[in-house]
Formats: structure tokens, sequence, C-alpha cells
């Protein structure tokens, strides 16, 4: 009986070994969680050879009808890409309620686009809220817009424009 073939299964299992242990050593990753009887949060930070992110939560409520929570993340790419979010609610005894955010991405090619607003309900049911969006292309060409809710009526408006700052048609891309 030949030894080729347990040499050829014990190097298999070495290197294979070797290359697990380097993979799991290029990642990390941590968690921290906190929670109390009126709330909590969790915050996770990972990291590896592709990407660094962070993410963050927390919550709180005061067993009165009272609530809220929010939560942010961010993540930055080897290639030069990142982006944000950060977005936060709220209920209350009497019943309003609202939420607001807001993003950001940056391309690894240069192009950029934003985000923020919010909405809310007031304790009589009245709602209003706006958002405002902007986009830039790698290329230059940008897009600026808002949108806003009051009285039961949305309106919007939104422009584009090239990179020298001319107002151009908006258009959709297929």
């Amino acid at each position: 009986m030949s030894k080729t073939p347990f040499l050829i299964a014990t190097i298999f299992a070495l290197c294979a070994t070797t290359v697990f242990v380097d993979h799991a050593e290029a990642r990390e990753r941590s968690r921290a969680v906190q929670r109390t009887g009126q709330g909590g949060s969790v915050a996770v930070d990972r990291s590896n050879a592709r990407f660094d992110s962070q993410r963050q939560r927390a919550w709180q409520a005061d067993g009165q009808g009272n609530a809220s929570a929010w939560r942010n993340g961010s993540i930055a790419g080897t290639n030069g890409g990142s982006a944000s979010v950060d977005r936060g609610a709220y209920r209350n005894a009497d019943g309003s309620a609202g939420r607001q955010g807001s993003a950001y991405v940056n391309g690894p090619h240069g192009g950029t686009a934003s985000t923020s607003g919010g909405i809310s309900r007031d304790a009589d049911g009245n709602v209003s809220g706006a958002r405002s969006t902007t986009a830039t292309g790698a290329n230059g060409n940008g897009y600026t817009g808002s949108t806003t809710v009051s009285g039961g009526t949305v309106t919007h408006t939104g422009t584009c424009t090239n990179a020298s700052g001319e107002t151009i048609a908006c258009t959709r891309g297929h």
C-alpha cells in the first residue's frame, strides 16, 4: 500500500487550514449590546480586505406610550466608494409621530448622491414633511429635487444640470 494518498491528503489538509486561518484573521467583527427596562443599543463594527463598516441602533420607551428609535451606519470600500445612513422615528402618547432620515453615497468613480428629510403627524392627525435629494454623476451632470407634503397636498420640484451648471432636460436612463 502506497503512502502517497495519505501524504497528499495531509498536505491538502494543512494547506486548507492555512487558507482558512489566514482568511479568518483578515476579518474582524465586534458587537456591543446594552439593554435596559426602557431601551437599549447595539453597535457592530466589521472590517475585512474589501470594506470597513459600522452600524449602531438604539431605542427607548417610557411605558406611557412614548417611544423613539434611531439607527445609523456607514461603510467604506477599498475601491474608494462609501455610504452612510442615519434615520430615526418617534411616537408619542398623544398620537403624534414622525420619522426622519438622511443618506449619502460616494461612488468609487466620482458620482455622489444624498437625500434627507422627514415626515410627521401631529396629535390631530395632520401630516407634513419634506425630502430633498441631490445627485451628481461622475461626468458632472446633476439633479436637485425636493418633495413636500402639507395639508394633503404633495409638491415636487426637480432640476437637472450639465457639468457646466446649465439646466438640461431630466430623463430616465434605460
